[in-house]
This record gives C-alpha cells, sequence and structure tokens, in this order.
C-alpha cells in the first residue's frame, strides 16, 4: 500500500491565510482593494466629485479658523485621506479639517507662538504628528477604551461651547473690524469697542452670505419639493450652499471691487502641491504642546468614531475602534509631513459622502486628489474671495452643532450629567477650550466617585408566591424576623467600602432579633482589595455579635476572585445561588409558599421590575 504525504493541504495553507489575515487588519486596504469593482469605483468617484467641491471652502475657512494661511487647509486634506483610505476601516468617513480641532489648535499653537510667523505654522505641523503619533500608540496598545473617560454629555457640552467661541470669534471677520480672544470674555471686551468701525461692504457681504445659508439650510429643501426634487438630491443640493457662497462671493468681489472698498479678502494663495517635508522635531516645543495634543487626539477620535459608527450601522457594517485610531493617526502623520496640522473625521462632509453612494474608503483616496487638482489650478481663483463669506460658512456650520437643549434634559433626567455639561460649557466660554474638556472630565470622574461610594442599599423582602425579592420600601412584600436581607446595587471598591460597613452595621444595629444577614451581590461585578477587607470585617463584627453572615447570587466571575483567598474559609455563613435559597435554609417559615407561577405573581400577573 502507498501512502501519500499531503504536503499543500488545507492546513499547510492555514498559516499563508493567517498571515494574509493579519496583514490585512493592520492594512484593510487588502480586505476590500482585491474586490473593488468598476461599480463602486464610479458610486465612489461621485462621491469624490460631490466632497471634494464642499471641501474646497471648508478647508480654506477651518485653516483661517486655525490662524493658519487658507492653503494649510487644503494641504490637510490631501495626504491625510490617502492614508486614512490604506487604514481606516469606515467606508464613509471623511476625514481632514474639522471646526472645534481648529479651534483647539489655535488656542494650543497661540500658547507658543504668534499668529502669522514662521514658528507659529511649524508648531501646528508638530501638533499634528505629536496627535498622530499618539493616536497610533493608542491603537496599537488597544487603548481606544479611553475615550470613554469622555461622556457624552462632556462632549455635547464642549462642542456646543466651542461652537459659540467659533461663532462669537468670526464677528471681526462680518464686520471688518479686528480683535480675538481665546474666550468669550476676551472676544466681548475686544470686539464691542470697535463695533462703529464695522466696513459696511464687509458686513453686507459677510451677514448677506449668513442669510443666503441659513435660507439654504430651511428653505432650499422646500422650495425643491415644490418643484419636484426630493430626497438625496434635494439634501446634496442644500448641502452645496456653502461652495455658491464662495462663488458668488468672489464673483462679487471682481465685480465691484470689495478689495479696494475695504473688505478683506484671502489674497494669494501659492499654488502647487503640499510641501513635504519632516515636521520640526523640537523636545522643549513637543513638551509645550503634549498637552494640548492629548485632548485633541481624544477629542478628534470621539467625534470621528462616533460618526463612522454611525453611518455604518446603516449599512450595517461595522468599524474597529482600535485601528480606527491608527487610521486616523495616520492621517495626522500625513497632515505633519504635508505642511498641514490636526485633522479628524468630519461629520457634514461624511455624511455627504455617505449619502452620494461612497462603497468603500476608496472615494476619500479620489477626493485627495480631487484637493491636489483644486491647489494646482484653483488657487488664484481664491484670491479675491472675500474673508467674510469664509466666516460666514464657519458661522452656519458651527452654530448647528450647538444643543443647549442638553442642559434642559439632563437637568431632567441627572442632576451628575447637568452638572458635567454646565460646568463644561462654562469654562470653555470662561477660561479656554483645553481647560473646559479636562474640567468636563474631572466633574465627570468626581461625581462619579461621590454616586458610587455611597451606592444604594435595599433592603429587600420577597413577593409573595415567588421567588423574587425587591425593595421593601417600594413593594408589598414579606420580610424575616430573623433574616436581614440587603442587596447592594453598585460593584464594591475602595471608594464605597466603608461605606457599606457602617451601613450594614447600623441595619443590624435596629434589628435586634436578626440572627443572620445576607448580601445580595446580583448587581456586583467586581470586588476590589479593600472591599474584601470590608467584608472581613463586617464578618468579624457579625461573629461577635453572634449574627451569620451569608453572600447570595455572587456572580461567576466574582466568585472566582473570591476563591483565590482564604475569605471563604473564615466566612461565619454560607455563598447561596440564590437569594430564595438563602432565606428557604436559614428561615423557611418565614416563606409565603411555593410559587404559583414561575417568574410571576399567584394571580399570574406580572410582578413589578422596579428594583
Amino acid at each position: 500500500m502507498t501512502v501519500e504525504i499531503e504536503t499543500n493541504g488545507p492546513a499547510g495553507g492555514r498559516a499563508p491565510q493567517a498571515a494574509a489575515g493579519a496583514l490585512a487588519r493592520v492594512f484593510p486596504v487588502l480586505a476590500w482593494a482585491p474586490r473593488y469593482r468598476r461599480a463602486e469605483a464610479g458610486r465612489d468617484l461621485l462621491a469624490a466629485v460631490i466632497v471634494t467641491i464642499m471641501l474646497i471652502p471648508q478647508s480654506l475657512a477651518y485653516a483661517m479658523l486655525a490662524g493658519l494661511p487658507p492653503e494649510v487647509g487644503l494641504y490637510a486634506s490631501v495626504a491625510p485621506l490617502v492614508l486614512y483610505a490604506i487604514f481606516g476601516t469606515s467606508s464613509a468617513l471623511a476625514v481632514g479639517p474639522v471646526a472645534v480641532v481648529s479651534l483647539m489648535t489655535a488656542s494650543a499653537v497661540g500658547g507658543v507662538a504668534a499668529v502669522g510667523t514662521p514658528e507659529y505654522a511649524a508648531a501646528a505641523v508638530a501638533l499634528a504628528l505629536l496627535s498622530g503619533l499618539m493616536l497610533i500608540a493608542l491603537g496599537v496598545l488597544r487603548l481606544g477604551f479611553l475615550a470613554n473617560f469622555l461622556s457624552h454629555p462632556v462632549i455635547a457640552g464642549f462642542i456646543s461651547a466651542s461652537g459659540i467661541l467659533i461663532a462669537a470669534s468670526q464677528l471681526k471677520d462680518l464686520l471688518g473690524i479686528k480683535g480675538g480672544g481665546q474666550t468669550l470674555i476676551e472676544l466681548g471686551q475686544s470686539l464691542l469697542p470697535q463695533l462703529t468701525q464695522a466696513n459696511l461692504w464687509t458686513a453686507a457681504i459677510g451677514f448677506g452670505t449668513l442669510a443666503f445659508l441659513f435660507w439654504v439650510r430651511r428653505g432650499l429643501k422646500p422650495l425643491l419639493a415644490r418643484l419636484g426634487v426630493t430626497g438625496r438630491s434635494a439634501d446634496l443640493a442644500a448641502r452645496l450652499g456653502p461652495v455658491v457662497a464662495v462663488m458668488a462671493g468672489i464673483l462679487a468681489s471682481w465685480g465691484f471691487d470689495l478689495a479696494g472698498r475695504g473688505v478683506a479678502v484671502v489674497g494669494a494663495v501659492p499654488a502647487g502641491l503640499p510641501p513635504f517635508a519632516l515636521p520640526p522635531l523640537d523636545p522643549a516645543l513637543w513638551l509645550d504642546l503634549a498637552g494640548a495634543a492629548a485632548l485633541i487626539s481624544i477629542v478628534g477620535f470621539v467625534e470621528s468614531v462616533s460618526v463612522a459608527q454611525t453611518l455604518a450601522a446603516k449599512r450595517r457594517e461595522r468599524i474597529e475602534p482600535d485601528q480606527e485610531l491608527v487610521a486616523l493617526g495616520a492621517a495626522n502623520v500625513g497632515a505633519a509631513v504635508s505642511g498641514g496640522y490636526p485633522v479628524t473625521g468630519g461629520f457634514a462632509r461624511s455624511v455627504v459622502n455617505f449619502d452620494a453612494g461612497a462603497a468603500t474608503p476608496a472615494a476619500g483616496a479620489y477626493t485627495a486628489v480631487g484637493i491636489a487638482l483644486a491647489t494646482l489650478l484653483l488657487t488664484p481663483l481664491l484670491t479675491a474671495l472675500p474673508r467674510a463669506t469664509l466666516a460666514a460658512t464657519i458661522v452656519v456650520a458651527v452654530l448647528s452643532l450647538v444643543d443647549l437643549s442638553v442642559l434642559k434634559r439632563t437637568w431632567v433626567y441627572s442632576k451628575a450629567d447637568f452638572a458635567a455639561v454646565a460646568a463644561t460649557m462654562l469654562v470653555t466660554l470662561a477660561i479656554g477650550v483645553e481647560i473646559g474638556v479636562s474640567a468636563g472630565v474631572g466633574v465627570s470622574v468626581a461625581l462619579f466617585l461621590y454616586r458610587t461610594s455611597r451606592p444604594h442599599m435595599a433592603v429587600v423582602g420577597q413577593v409573595p408566591g415567588t421567588e423574587h425579592f425587591r425593595n421593601i420600601d417600594r413593594h408589598a412584600v414579606a420580610t424575616s424576623e430573623a433574616v436581614l436581607g440587603v442587596r447592594v446595587d453598585e460593584s464594591l471598591y475602595f471608594a464605597n467600602s466603608r461605606f457599606l460597613e457602617d451601613r450594614i452595621a447600623a441595619l443590624v444595629a435596629a434589628r435586634p432579633d436578626v440572627r443572620h444577614v445576607v448580601l445580595q451581590c446580583s448587581a456586583v461585578n467586581e470586588i476590589d482589595a479593600s472591599a474584601l477587607e470590608s467584608l472581613e470585617e463586617i464578618n468579624r463584627r457579625l461573629a461577635d455579635l453572634g449574627v451569620g453572615f451569608h453572600l447570595s447570587e455572587v456572580k461567576g466571575p466574582v466568585m472566582d476572585r473570591l476563591g483565590r483567598t482564604d475569605f471563604l474559609d473564615h466566612l461565619g455563613g454560607r455563598v447561596f445561588r440564590s437569594h430564595y435559597d438563602a432565606i428557604a435554609a436559614l428561615d423557611p417559615a418565614s416563606l409565603t409558599g411555593e410559587p404559583a407561577v414561575v417568574g410571576g405573581s399567584p394571580t399570574g400577573k406580572p410582578v413589578l421590575s422596579v428594583p
């Protein structure tokens, strides 16, 4: 009999397949590029054309918001888009300059260099590099969970306050006056004395553009609907309003010689591709910018991944948050080596990209080609563009980010969340963007520690005819004189361990007939070392009083950790699978009988689910 040994079968092919899979996880482009088809290319090209048209005025405006020359916004919209297409996992996310990150860039770089100087531009490039390296490090180490420390209320408050700051900062360009500042107070003190010096031509252009853009947002779609244009076409037409405004501004500038009438214009914009070069490697500068880079990285990632997840869910797709960190990091490094500044995924342009039918990240690469062509061919047209027009596009874009209703919602639902939102907004407006977001995180963490340090604890009794136990203050339940059942609705850790000791001691002192205490642990997901010591102390105190200490409904992972200690050996009582089992073993006479309906009341009606 001849025996043949298979050397190239399925088993032999597993290693190359595994290697290819691992490589595709690092470079997602390798997963979709081999399957790229003509139909997808057509959808991506159409989306790229639309996003390119939208991105050109946005890039110019946001660069000026960051205190940088307008062409820097175009530079920040080329290499980052290509790199995201290689490393990103979202088919619709459009990366580039955004309003909030531009404001944070101006705040950070303004602290180390004067606006308009070569040092200012170099610091912006260094900030992009630092942010990119931090994002890549977070992704490689799979530390994306750190972004969870920025709660939604904090982000909502920060973005709303930033929108107000950005809109206020654009008043000088809308009116043709000088002024500036990093806070709302500084802006008010700078702008109010100069209102009488406003340039009427500038104000006409600025507020006229504002009125047009607001009408486009609210009135164009109803008009198009009356003309028979609805759905996606109407949405895209409404989103291209800023492009029409820019074109009208340029034509008005040429036709009325606005520059000669005192209207500030963009001026000469250098033509050509981004200047690829290494960012400044200055340790002292990096140290000065490190804190701001960390905040920009986290805020940018949260904004970007939120948009990406929302759009992915609409197509039943999924993104990889840790890989998104790497992709955004690569995009920022690309911005740094091409003369740009920090970038992230933008909400408005990503929605446009999605609505236009972008099928793969290749749409972003095609958009980069479009922006590159614009820097080569279209920059002479931008010379006469009034700055007031760009300021108006910024104001309309950022006011859509302002959501003051979050204050009312959080006040009604959670006073702790309201405090975080209010603190974030007030500090951002009054002191600055970096301290504002830090204050929001600090208040959130402090309130979380305070709340969990005083966890909700309920004395529980049996719902008659069932195996369910509920809070005696909320339900008509049966209790035992000899057994005290206590449910703690929080994990046990250092901040609440002493509170647990004191609470149980007080409950036992108020019930002289108690012979057993059963701690119901159904809501306890973790017990740290400090809490373990408290449980040991509770066990000793109760033993001295002749009272047994028992646990019920302990979760598996918690039980595993307890099993690695000698706590269970010294426990004066037992660990019960359920609280019903505990009462059945310790005081069966107190039970109201076997349940007539499993999971329900004897009458068949459902038991209240309120804890």
